[in-house]
């Protein structure tokens, strides 16, 4: 959208008049935070993973609103899919009304209106908040306020659902047909919703899944050009994104925007890459960008065209985004300029912000008081995928104190991470009593080797309910559950701020109006995912060499390299910093490529594994 306030021209990228965007959060942390943001210009996301917390929100917020709340149980025949559209169209309907007041709202301090535009960054729309407010003519001033209102949009509502979860349901033993799955019952309930919003697939591509949005009209365009509900990609790098962009174009759909999420500095499940940094991955996204367009409008009109659909006569909008680690308005005004991405996202220290965020008291005071060694990059995911853990979350003291008491493992209320199938013919979790206490049996009744009978002990016991346990920042906060044992998935980035902040305060923060970081001598953004990715690197050689996984000294080789060609990368673009920044950052670049050198020599490379320690 483009519009012009008296030759002055303000151009809106599709996310609203913000610069930056809330990412999914767990399941509980972000559940509602559109409530709490969306009238405001900011987007943010909501989980579809756990649709019983999502049942338990709707009724929450009927409840304290006074609105008719009607039950969907989970008898009823498409319980997910009908829970998740009636909750959805909850939360649009309450930003709809919310944004309504807010525009009826008068100019004057801490109006509603007023913090709409205080909040925003520095932008011709801002600028002509700002003419308004010295505007000394009445009648052009009402004029002016008018024109406000009517440009106070809100931010996008968008769902977040994890590929990867797209668990096989069974009803009394017997398995649903697949439209019945997590992933396919939650995308059938957003497409049924009222939102115009984008979906955001995360951990890669699912045929079934992909395949079934073709179902959907909505994710098609309109007979003027408009996608009702837009795609949304959340890659790794660029050979990610394309790969999936095509595969999702040859049918038909296209996709609105590419989410760049580091692979270890993030929240949550930690996808690690082949050791390409964010760096070199924008810089990638940056070169190809208008062929990757080009390309995949070729492949989308001929799939329309094919499907008996009108064909596009110029491609629709391409976002690029970034998220992970970001924690300095510097770094994000370096990601908008010169990798010129079109949003940036800040997760972690919006656990922080009461007002945005489902955090228990308990668990906001642990995080306010992080250091290093209290955040930690886990096995606890059923999913055998990394999990960055907050250590003495209320989850992680339970989880210790069912070892200590000889009773691993977890009830498994939710089941949503049931996938294995070794002991019974109904996938089950390999976080649940039920399996952990059979594999346990089994190790112990093996021929395996002291040692090795251990490590395998530690990694069954290893596994812990997140499923569940990520709802319950929300449902004890709110009352719902109030013996809900909080898992908290927040990422390293958040022993960098320690105040418990207001949203102006946080939004201050990301545009430079204030700094809200801990220590401001904290390594830089690409500097920290760097030192994580050596750390991984030393961790991957120490269970290759325990024959825990299987990795051959190429491969090894190949992280390396990438790392190293990263920080060349790094080493150019430094010449942009200030002269105490660009110092550190070098000094910093420097210890870590020494150690990457010191963990796997270039005389290791054609050396059995086995024979490195």
């Amino acid at each position: 959208m483009i519009s012009n306030y008296n030759n002055k021209m303000y151009i809106s990228t599709g996310k609203g008049p913000h610069l930056f965007h809330i990412p999914v959060m767990g399941t509980g942390f972000s559940i509602d935070t559109p409530l709490r943001v969306a009238k405001y210009g900011i987007s943010s996301v909501i989980s579809l993973g756990d649709d019983v917390l999502i049942e338990q929100m709707r009724k929450y917020h009927c409840d304290r609103l006074g609105l008719q709340y009607i039950e969907i149980p989970e008898s009823n025949e498409d319980s997910r899919t009908n829970r998740v559209t009636a909750y959805l169209n909850l939360i649009d309907e309450l930003v709809h009304d919310q944004v309504r007041a807010l525009k009826a709202s008068p100019f004057e301090p801490g109006s509603e209106i007023t913090r709409y535009y205080e909040m925003l960054p520095n932008s011709p729309l801002k600028e002509y908040y700002s003419d308004m407010l010295t505007q000394s003519d009445p009648v052009e001033k009402i004029r002016m306020e008018d024109t406000l209102r009517h440009q106070a949009v809100p931010g996008s509502i968008d769902v977040n659902i994890m590929t990867k979860l797209n668990r096989d349901v069974y009803k009394k033993g017997i398995k649903l047909p697949p439209e019945f799955c997590d992933a396919m019952a939650s995308l059938r309930g957003y497409a049924n919703s009222s939102l115009r919003s984008s979906i955001i697939f995360s951990a890669g591509i699912n045929p079934r899944l992909f395949g079934y949005l073709t179902s959907f009209n909505d994710f098609f365009p309109d007979d003027t050009g408009f996608l009702k509900k837009r795609i949304v990609l959340k890659v790794s790098d660029f050979r990610s994104a394309m790969i999936q962009g095509k595969y999702l174009a040859k049918r038909g759909l296209w996709v609105s925007e590419y989410r760049v999420e580091s692979g270890l500095n993030c929240g949550g499940h930690a996808f690690a890459t082949e050791g390409y940094l964010m760096g070199p991955i924008l810089e990638e996204f940056g070169q190809k960008k208008a062929d990757l367009i080009e390309d995949l409008h070729k492949l989308y009109n001929k799939s329309l065209d094919s499907i008996d659909r009108a064909q596009i006569a110029n491609p629709h909008e391409v976002l690029i985004t970034v998220q992970g680690g970001i924690g300095t308005a510097d770094e994000n005004n370096f990601l908008l300029d010169h990798y010129g991405v079109d949003s940036t996202g800040w997760g972690t220290p919006f656990m922080l912000v009461p007002e945005v965020t489902n955090v228990d008291d308990t668990h906001l005071k642990k995080l306010s008081e992080a250091k290093d060694n209290d955040v930690f990059l886990s096995d606890r995911s059923p999913l055998g995928v990394p999990f960055w853990n907050l250590r003495n979350s209320a989850s992680e003291e339970t989880h210790s104190q069912r070892i200590t008491a000889d009773r691993p493992g977890s009830p498994c209320p939710k089941g949503f991470l049931q996938f294995n199938t070794e002991f019974t013919e109904v996938p089950i979790c390999r976080a649940s009593r039920n399996f952990q206490r059979r594999k346990l049996e089994q190790i112990a009744t093996s021929d395996t080797p002291a040692k090795q009978l251990d490590l395998k002990r530690e990694g069954v016991l290893a596994k812990s309910c997140i499923c569940h346990d990520l709802a319950g920042g929300a449902t004890l906060k709110l009352g719902i559950d109030k013996k809900a044992t909080t898992a908290v998935c927040c990422g390293p980035n958040i022993v960098n701020f320690s105040k418990i902040a207001t949203l102006e305060e946080m939004i201050s923060h990301i545009y430079g109006r204030i700094s809200l970081l801990t220590d401001s001598d904290r390594p830089h953004m690409f500097v920290k995912e760097l030192s994580l990715y050596v750390d991984y690197l030393r961790r991957e050689l120490q269970e290759t060499s325990e024959g825990l996984i299987n990795k051959t000294a190429k491969c090894l080789q190949d992280v390396k390299q990438n790392l190293n060609a990263g920080i060349e990368h790094y080493r150019n673009i430094a010449e942009q910093f200030g002269q105490e920044q660009k110092e550190k950052f070098l000094n910093d670049l420097e210890a870590l490529f020494e150690e990457i050198e010191k963990i796997l020599p270039e005389s290791t490379a054609n050396i059995s594994l086995g024979s490195i320690s």
